[in-house]
């Protein structure tokens, strides 16, 4: 029998009636009763037997009843199972994210995926490019987020956002306006380091500019140049996520120079996307979004 015969069969055994099963199959009724002859033709024998009080199963049918009980019993249990995987639920997902996009867009993606995937589950890991890098290659992580920096040829980058860096001041400095390179460098520019995604770009404009910082510091992470700033030490250039969380506390000002950055979603080539990891990655990408409007509807 074929699975389409069995259908039939089990809706006519529901239903009482060729016309019943046609109305929940949502077929016309010769429809089903040429399934249901084909059926019997290729079996031998007759499974229901045709009198005017309706159908009545045959001694043959009645034998196959319980193995199609059991076979729609699994094909309802596959079905539950189709749909779970498409909501994403029992599905473990490893990602990673750069320090400040973990903070930023991460914590509230996770907590919002959590509501809408009660029964999935997230391993996240925040650390440096490299680090991401590595374990991707490595299949230890499903996908990541991160600052865009050249990536390994078995890696692909879907660029997710970008936009320009900005200043960080102290909240009583008098500057309003754009500012440039060269007075931030009078004013104490605390600096990326040179091997991080951001401090590539401003290392690459400063020196084509001709400008050095008075200041020795180099320091990896954005968030602790913000805390600098704030505590009288300097200023400093960040990506806007960073100063989005300053906001209030430190003056945000637009930077003179282009100094783009972008965002990325960094997977293998050979590796794809689970249900519930791509349901992650929209939920990212409407994070993305949303704050995107909110840093302009302040600038």
């Amino acid at each position: 029998m074929r699975l389409r015969h069995i259908e039939v069969f089990q809706a006519v055994l529901q239903a009482g009636s060729v016309s019943g099963a046609a109305r929940l199959l949502n077929v016309s009724q010769p429809n089903v009763s040429r399934v249901l002859n084909h059926a019997e033709q290729q079996l031998g024998f007759a499974l229901f037997e045709r009198s005017p009080q309706g159908l009545i199963v045959t001694p043959e049918g009645r034998r196959l009843m319980p193995e199609i009980d059991a076979l729609f019993s699994h094909i309802q249990t596959i079905s539950a199972l189709a749909e779970q995987l498409r909501q994403g639920e029992g599905q473990h997902v490893r990602m990673g994210s750069a320090h400040t996009l973990g903070q930023m867009i991460m914590a509230p993606v996770l907590a919002n995926f959590r509501r809408q995937t009660p029964g999935g589950s997230v391993e996240l890991v925040t650390t440096h490019f490299n680090t991401l890098s590595q374990d991707l290659l490595q299949y230890k992580m499903d996908f990541a987020l991160t600052f865009a920096e050249q990536v390994p040829g078995e890696l692909i980058a879907e660029s997710v956002y970008q936009a320009n860096m900005v200043a960080l001041l102290p909240l009583d400095s008098p500057q309003e306006g754009p500012v440039s390179l060269s007075w931030l460098c009078d004013n104490e520019l605390l600096m990326l380091q040179q091997q991080d995604p951001l401090g590539q770009v401003l290392n690459r404009v400063l020196h084509e500019h001709g400008l050095s910082p008075r200041s020795q510091l180099y320091i990896k992470t954005y968030s602790v140049i913000a805390d600098v700033v704030l505590a009288g030490g300097g200023v400093g250039v960040v990506d806007t996520f960073t100063a989005s969380r300053y906001r209030g506390q430190l003056k945000i000002l637009p930077v003179v120079e282009y100094l783009p950055f972008e965002v990325i979603l960094l997977s293998r080539k050979d590796q794809p996307a689970s249900q519930a990891a791509l349901k992650l990655q929209q939920l990212i990408r409407h994070k993305l979004w949303e704050l995107e409007g909110q840093l302009l509807s302040h600038s």
